[in-house]
C-alpha cells in the first residue's frame, strides 16, 4: 500500500492563514492588513512555505499577483482545514467558558459602574474600548463635519464610501475616539471611510441633541459632494436606535436615503419588561430618562418600535442569541419587513452584548465584521 505524502515538517498554522489571506486579496498590503503583520513579514512566510511545499503558490511582479495550478490546487483544501481547525477551537473554548470568560473581564468593570455616578461610568466605558485593538494600517484622521466633530479612519485601499458610524454606549457614555478599533475593523473590512461623530450625550443634552449631530453629518456629507449612494448609516446598541431616528428623520425631510443602513445589536426597546429584576428597571428608567427628558417613551420620533419605518434603505441586522439588552429586535426586523423595507437578520449563538467589538479574539464576533463589510460593499438583499 502507497501512502499519501505527508504535510513537510515545519508547515505552522501562520504559513496556512498566511497563504489563504494572499490568495483571497490577490494582494500583499490588504493581505497584511487583514493579518495585522508587515508585508515584508508576510512575504517571508509566504516564501518560507513555498519552499516547505517545494514549488511556487503564486505568480507575482510589480503590478499583480495571482495563483499558480499549484495554489489553486492547495486553496480549497486549506480553507477547509483552516474552518474545521477554527471551529474545533472555537467549540473548546465556548466549552472552556474562555470567550465568555475574556468578554466578561472587559466589560464587568462598566457594568459594575453603572450604579455610580455618571463620571465613573463614562472613564469605565472607555478604558474598556482602551483594551480593544485598532486595525494597523487604518489612519486615524480628524474632521469637522458641519460643526460636529469627529474622527475618520481610512484605510489604504478605501472606496469611496463613507460610513457614519454612531456609537453606542446608552446615549450617555461612549465617544468617537474610543470608538476608533470598531470603526477601524468595519472600514478595514468595508473598504470605506468610517466617520464616527462626536454627537452631544444625555443627559447634559437629552433628545433630540444626538440624532440632531448625527444628522448634520449626513446632510454634510451630502452637501459636500457624496452622492447617496456612497454613504452608509450604522450603529451599534443603542448607537443602532440613533442610527433609526437619523433616517427617520432624514426621509421625513425630504432627503435622500443612503445606500444601507447597518444595525448592530440595537438596544431598540425602550419598555422594561414587567419580568425584569427591579435593579434592572431602575437602570433602565435611568438611561430613558436621561436621553428622552421629558419626551414619552412612545414618542415615534426618538422610539423607532413606535414609528413608520416605510422608505427606509438595505439593512443589515446582527444580534446575538443571549443578548438581555437586545430586547425588542425581533420585533424591529418584523417591523421593517412589514413596512416593505429589504431587511437582513444575522443572529449569532453567542452571549454579550454588542459582541462585535471583540472581532480581534472571538471568532463570531470577526465573522459578524466581515459581513458587515461584505454587505457595505454590496447591499443587496438576496
Amino acid at each position: 500500500m502507497v501512502e499519501p505524502p505527508r504535510t513537510p515538517e515545519g508547515v505552522e498554522l501562520r504559513h496556512l492563514r498566511a497563504f489563504v489571506a494572499v490568495a483571497e486579496e490577490l494582494n500583499f498590503g490588504r493581505a497584511a492588513q487583514r493579518l495585522y503583520v508587515t508585508q515584508p513579514a508576510l512575504s517571508r512566510t509566504i516564501r518560507g512555505l513555498e519552499k516547505l511545499v517545494g514549488c511556487d503558490l503564486f505568480h507575482r511582479n510589480t503590478r499583480s499577483v495571482s495563483l499558480t495550478a499549484a495554489g489553486k490546487a492547495m486553496l480549497d483544501r486549506t480553507r477547509d482545514v483552516l474552518a474545521d481547525l477554527d471551529a474545533a477551537m472555537t467549540a473548546a473554548q465556548a466549552a472552556g467558558g474562555e470567550l465568555s470568560a475574556r468578554m466578561d473581564r472587559i466589560w464587568s468593570p462598566v457594568q459594575e459602574s453603572f450604579d455610580g455616578e455618571l463620571a465613573p461610568m463614562r472613564e469605565a466605558f472607555e478604558a474598556m474600548h482602551a483594551q480593544l485593538p485598532t486595525p494597523e494600517g487604518v489612519l486615524l484622521e480628524p474632521v469637522n463635519a458641519g460643526g460636529v466633530p469627529g474622527i475618520q479612519l481610512v484605510p489604504a485601499d478605501a472606496s469611496e464610501l463613507t460610513v457614519v458610524y454612531a456609537h453606542g454606549g446608552g446615549f450617555m457614555m461612549g465617544s468617537a475616539y474610543g470608538y476608533r478599533g470598531m470603526a477601524g475593523a468595519v472600514a478595514r473590512s468595508a473598504r470605506a471611510r468610517v466617520l464616527t461623530p462626536e454627537f452631544r450625550l444625555a443627559p447634559e443634552h437629552p433628545f433630540p441633541a444626538a440624532r440632531d449631530d448625527v444628522l448634520t453629518v449626513y446632510r454634510w456629507l451630502l452637501d459636500s459632494g457624496h452622492a447617496p449612494d456612497q454613504i452608509a448609516l450604522m450603529g451599534d446598541s443603542t448607537g443602532a436606535m440613533l442610527t433609526l431616528s437619523v433616517l427617520l428623520r432624514a426621509r421625513d425631510d425630504g432627503l435622500p436615503m443612503p445606500r444601507a443602513a447597518v444595525l448592530l445589536c440595537p438596544s431598540v426597546d425602550f419598555f422594561a419588561p414587567a419580568e425584569s429584576a427591579p435593579t434592572e428597571v431602575e437602570l433602565h428608567l435611568r438611561f430613558q430618562s436621561a436621553y428622552l427628558g421629558q419626551l414619552p417613551a412612545h414618542d415615534p420620533e426618538a422610539n423607532a418600535l413606535c414609528a413608520d419605518l416605510g422608505g427606509l434603505p438595505p439593512t443589515l441586522v446582527q444580534s446575538a442569541e443571549f443578548d438581555d439588552m437586545g430586547r425588542g429586535t425581533g420585533t424591529l426586523v418584523s417591523g421593517l419587513r412589514e413596512a416593505g423595507v429589504a431587511v437582513r437578520h444575522d443572529s449569532f449563538p453567542v452571549e454579550g452584548h454588542a459582541f462585535q467589538l471583540y472581532w480581534s479574539f472571538h471568532p463570531e464576533a470577526a465573522e459578524a465584521v466581515r459581513r458587515i463589510g461584505e454587505f457595505l460593499r454590496d447591499p443587496v438583499i438576496r
